[in-house]
């Protein structure tokens, strides 16, 4: 595939970070994320699991500012972001899946209605659908997610997907 058409696919997901649609992703849209995650599975946000998700949007929003935030204005542009993914996570899509892991694994205790370290598919697309992914989509991907097919979603399945999303070309 030509550079070109996979800069075309990264930027198409840079909208799943613009969370208010101001052309840019900045520290506000990592917290409003959390913030609807939380109203969505109804936990408070000083609770612990409250405090993790927005430790680890934070976390998030650390790791895609250092990759990608070239003129330190902490906000990525979608330039920025093309650069930062093709430059940084093209060859090492893995290190992108490790920024994005305390996030997801926060995200994932929330939906974890079994306590047992993994969600339920429909939960999984919930979280899908909160962060902006289509209902239709959100059911398809988060039945992807399960790959030993048992009906849940575990962090090892989460986030290996969530990194080829974000760095590899369908």
């Amino acid at each position: 595939m030509v550079s070109t058409e996979y800069e075309r696919r990264i930027a198409a997901r840079f909208a799943t970070f613009d969370q208010d649609g101001n052309g840019w992703i900045d520290r506000g849209d990592f917290n409003a994320a959390a913030k609807a995650l939380l109203a969505e599975f109804g936990t408070p946000a000083r609770s612990g699991q409250g405090q993790a998700l927005y430790a680890g949007a934070e976390a998030f929003w650390q790791g895609m500012a250092g990759m990608a935030d070239r003129d330190g204005d902490q906000r990525i542009t979608r330039e920025e972001f093309v650069s930062g993914a093709v430059k940084r996570l093209h060859d090492n899509p893995d290190r992108f899946g490790e920024i994005a892991r305390p996030f997801l694994h926060a995200a994932l205790a929330l939906a974890d209605t079994e306590g047992d370290g993994t969600a339920t598919v429909a939960d999984t697309a919930r979280v899908l659908r909160v962060l902006g992914v289509p209902p239709e989509i959100a059911r398809a991907v988060a039945s992807g997610l399960d790959i030993d097919g048992d009906g849940r979603v575990a962090e090892t399945e989460i986030v290996p997907a969530f990194a080829r999303y974000f760095t590899i070309p369908d």
